[in-house]
C-alpha cells in the first residue's frame, strides 16, 4: 500500500502557483497557452439548479476533482461545473494499486475518497479561494467568471446522518471559519489577494452518489432528508445497469463488439430497476417542488464488471468501466429518461466526454457534462482546450451565440421543436433563428423555455439513434493499447516524453532541470594512518535533456503514469519520489527524498533500498556533510580524498554523493523549475 495523500499547506500552494506563473508561464504544470481565458465571441454559460456558470464542462466525481490543485488545473482548461469527489464516513479506505486501467477504454477499482472528511473539507475550500485568486491574477472576466462547487456524498442515509459528515455538508454551505483561517495564510509577497471577497457558501447543491447496490427505498430516503434538511437542490447519479440485463449485453456485446467485457447478473439484481427509479424522480419532483428545490439526475455511474484484465490487482475481481462504451449505454438512458420525463428534467452526464462528442453533448442541453477518461490520456487537463475549439466550430458552423441557440441548431429539429411546443413556424421565426436571434428574444419567454425543452428530447433521439453502431465507440477502435519500447525505467534518464508529468489527475510527476553531466564514481576508504584514499570506478552518467521526478504526497500509486509510458516499471515507482516533509520521509517506508534549504544550508536526505543517507550543503562553505550507514564526514567534493574528514566503518560509495547532489541542484540550484519541493 502506498503512503496516504498528503495535501500541501495553503501557502506553499500560494507560493508554487504564483511563482510558476511568473517564472514559466505555467500553472501546475500546465502551461499558459491551456488556459481557457477567451471565450472565443459566444456565450457558452447554463444554469445549473437556477445558478449560473460559464461554461457546462467539469470534472467528474473522482481522480481529477479531489485535491485542490487538480479542481484548480480543471478551472483553467475550461470546467466551470466541479461535481467534487464522493465523500462518506469510512473515509479510511484501502483502495488497492494500481486501481486505474485506462490502456484504451478505462476501468477502475477506486470509488470513494482517499482524504479524510475535514481534509476533504479544507480541499476544496483551497482550491476555491486558489481559483478566486487566479481569476484576478489573470484578469478573468464577464464571459468565464462563474462556477459552480457540486459535492457528491455516499453511500447510506446513516452515514450521511453521522456528525462528521454533517459538519462536511455544513461546511461546504457555510465556509467562513476555514476561509478566514487560511485567508491569514497567504504569504506576505501575495498580501493584496486577502482583500478578496472569498465566497463562503462554496455549495448549494448535492450529487447523490447510489453507487452499485443502492436499495432504491435508500436512495429516495437520503434525498428526502438532504431535501427537507439542509435545503439543498438535489441530483441523483444512476447506475448503467437500468437499462436491464438484456439491453447491457445486447448493446455492450452484440453491436459494439465488447465481447470480452461481462457484468455479473448480481449487478441487476442487487440494483434499482427502471420502474423503480421512474416512480422516486416523480415523487421526489413533488418534494422538491414543495421546497423551492431543484432535482435533477445524472446519467450515469461506472458499469460493474467481472476483472477480465491483468494491470488491476487479481485480488479485485469486480472493477467498474468508463470511457467509450459507457458513452454509449449512458446516452440510452437519458433517452429512456426524456421519453418519460421529458426535456425539462435536469440531466448531468458523465460518460465517456472528449473533444468529438462534447458538442454533441452540450447540444443535447445535459449540464454539466463531466469527464474523467479522456482526462487520463496524453495532455490531461489541457485536453479540455480541444474541447471548446470543437464546440466553438460547431456553434460557428450552426449560426449559434448562445448554448440554447445552438440546443436548437444544432440538429434541424427546431420547427418540429416549435410546433411540438405549442408555437407556430413562421418565415419570420425562421428569419430571426438564422441571423442567430436567441429563443427567448424570438416567441417570448414561456414559449422559449417550452421551445428549448423539446428541442433536447429531439436532439437526443437524433443522436441516440445509431450510436451503438458508430464505429468510434466499437472495441475494434478501442483496443489497441500504448505502445511500449522494451526498455525499464530506472531512477536516471528516460526517454523523456514527459508524458507522465500531465496524465497525473494529481500532478504529482514534475520534470527536474539537471543537465547532462558525466560523474566519476569514486569510492573512499580510510587508511591506517588515518588519510583516505580514492578509488575510481567508472562514472554516472546523466544523458537526458532533464530527468523526471515524483512528489510522493501527492502520489496515490493509481498506476496511471505508468500506462501511458513508453518504458516498463512505472515513473511512480522507479523514479526520484520526493516528500514535501521530513515527517512524511520519515512516516515511509518508501525509498525516496526530502529536500530542506534554510539557515544558508541545503540538506537533502535519500533512502536507497532502505538505507538512508544525509547530505549537507552550506553555501558559504566549499566542504559538504555526508552521512550514511556506518559513515559520518565531510569533504571538499573538488577534492574528496585530499580532504575527507571523519568516520567509517567501510569503504564509502561516493556514488550516493552524486545522485544526492546532483538531485539537490536539480531542486535548489539556479536553472530549476517551480515545483512543490522548492516551493
Amino acid at each position: 500500500m502506498p503512503d496516504d495523500l498528503r495535501p500541501l499547506p495553503f501557502d506553499r500552494l500560494v507560493s508554487r502557483m504564483f511563482r510558476e506563473l511568473r517564472a514559466q508561464g505555467s500553472v501546475f504544470d500546465l502551461p499558459r497557452k491551456k488556459f481557457l481565458v477567451d471565450p472565443g465571441g459566444v456565450d457558452l454559460s447554463v444554469s445549473f439548479h437556477g445558478r449560473r456558470a460559464s461554461t457546462p464542462l467539469g470534472p467528474a466525481a473522482g481522480p481529477h476533482s479531489q485535491m485542490a490543485q487538480n479542481i484548480v488545473l480543471a478551472w483553467l482548461g475550461g470546467s466551470r461545473i466541479f461535481e467534487l469527489k464522493t465523500v462518506q464516513i469510512l473515509d479510511e479506505l484501502e483502495i488497492p494499486r494500481p486501481c486505474i486501467d485506462a490502456h484504451n477504454i478505462c476501468y477502475n477499482v477506486e470509488w470513494s475518497q482517499e482524504l479524510r472528511l475535514e481534509q476533504s473539507l479544507e480541499e476544496y475550500v483551497k482550491a476555491s479561494m486558489l481559483i478566486e485568486m487566479l481569476r484576478v491574477a489573470l484578469g478573468i472576466g464577464p464571459g468565464l467568471d462563474a462556477h459552480i462547487f457540486d459535492m457528491s456524498v455516499g453511500y447510506d442515509l446513516d452515514g450521511i446522518r453521522s456528525d462528521r459528515v454533517r459538519a462536511f455538508i455544513e461546511g461546504m454551505m457555510d465556509a467562513r471559519g476555514t476561509v478566514e483561517r487560511l485567508r491569514g495564510q497567504i504569504p506576505d509577497e501575495y498580501a493584496h489577494f486577502r482583500d478578496i471577497d472569498f465566497t463562503t457558501n462554496l455549495c448549494g447543491s448535492l450529487t447523490l452518489s447510489t453507487f452499485h447496490g443502492c436499495p432504491p427505498e435508500e436512495i429516495e430516503r437520503i434525498i428526502d432528508f438532504l431535501l427537507r434538511e439542509f435545503g439543498l437542490d438535489c441530483t441523483i447519479k444512476l447506475n448503467p445497469t437500468l437499462l436491464g440485463a438484456e439491453r447491457v449485453r445486447e448493446i455492450m456485446h452484440d453491436r459494439m463488439g465488447y465481447t470480452d467485457v461481462r457484468t455479473p447478473a448480481s449487478a441487476f439484481e442487487k440494483d434499482a430497476t427502471w420502474d423503480q427509479i421512474v416512480g422516486i424522480v416523480a415523487r421526489l419532483r413533488e418534494t422538491a417542488a414543495s421546497l423551492g428545490r431543484g432535482l435533477g439526475v445524472k446519467f450515469s455511474n461506472t458499469l460493474i464488471v467481472e476483472n477480465h484484465r491483468d494491470f488491476l490487482p487479481e485480488t479485485e475481481k469486480e472493477m467498474y468501466l468508463s470511457g467509450q462504451p459507457l458513452h454509449v449505454l449512458a446516452m440510452h438512458l437519458v433517452r429512456d429518461f426524456r421519453r418519460a420525463f421529458g426535456g425539462d428534467v435536469p440531466i448531468s452526464f458523465s460518460a465517456g466526454i472528449d473533444r468529438h462528442n462534447f458538442a454533441d453533448a452540450v447540444a443535447l442541453g445535459l449540464t454539466p457534462i463531466t469527464v474523467c477518461t479522456d482526462l487520463l490520456r496524453p495532455g490531461g487537463y489541457g485536453r479540455q482546450a480541444g474541447y471548446f475549439q470543437s464546440l466553438k466550430k460547431r456553434m460557428d458552423d450552426a449560426g449559434a451565440r448562445s448554448v440554447e441557440g445552438f440546443i436548437l441548431r444544432a440538429f434541424g429539429c427546431a420547427r418540429a421543436a416549435l410546433e411540438e411546443a405549442g408555437g407556430r413556424w413562421t418565415p419570420e421565426i425562421a428569419s430571426a433563428l438564422d441571423a442567430g436571434d436567441e429563443p427567448g428574444a424570438i416567441v417570448g419567454g414561456a414559449l422559449a423555455g417550452r421551445w428549448v425543452s423539446h428541442a433536447k428530447v429531439l436532439n437526443t433521439e437524433a443522436y441516440v439513434r445509431g450510436l451503438a453502431d458508430d464505429p468510434r465507440y466499437a472495441r475494434a477502435a478501442n483496443a489497441s493499447t500504448p505502445k511500449k519500447i522494451g526498455s525499464r525505467l530506472e531512477l536516471f534518464d528516460c526517454v523523456t516524453c514527459d508524458k507522465c508529468v500531465p496524465v497525473c489527475p494529481n500532478d504529482a510527476n514534475f520534470t527536474l532541470a539537471i543537465p547532462p553531466a558525466e560523474i566519476p564514481v569514486v569510492v573512499l576508504n580510510k587508511c591506517g594512518d588515518g588519510s583516505w584514499a580514492a578509488t575510481e570506478r567508472g562514472s554516472f552518467v546523466l544523458r537526458r535533456k532533464h530527468q523526471i521526478a515524483n512528489f510522493a504526497d501527492f502520489c496515490n500509486e493509481c498506476g496511471n503514469c505508468d500506462v501511458f509510458c513508453p518504458e516498463d516499471g512505472g515513473p511512480y515507482v522507479l523514479k526520484p519520489r520526493f516528500f514535501g516533509s521530513l515527517e512524511a520521509w520519515r512516516d515511509s517506508r518508501l525509498d525516496g527524498f526530502v529536500a530542506e534549504r534554510a539557515d544558508g544550508r541545503e540538506t537533502i536526505r535519500g533512502r536507497f533500498e532502505g538505507r538512508e543517507f544525509v547530505l549537507i550543503v552550506s553555501a558559504d562553505d566549499d566542504r559538504v556533510s555526508f552521512e550514511g550507514p556506518g559513515f559520518d564526514i565531510s569533504f571538499d567534493p573538488a577534492d574528496p580524498a585530499g580532504t575527507a574528514e571523519g568516520e567509517a566503518e567501510g569503504e564509502i560509495d561516493l556514488t550516493y554523493f552524486a545522485m544526492l547532489d546532483v538531485l539537490r541542484r536539480g531542486v535548489f540550484g539556479p536553472g530549476a523549475t517551480v515545483n512543490y519541493v522548492n516551493a
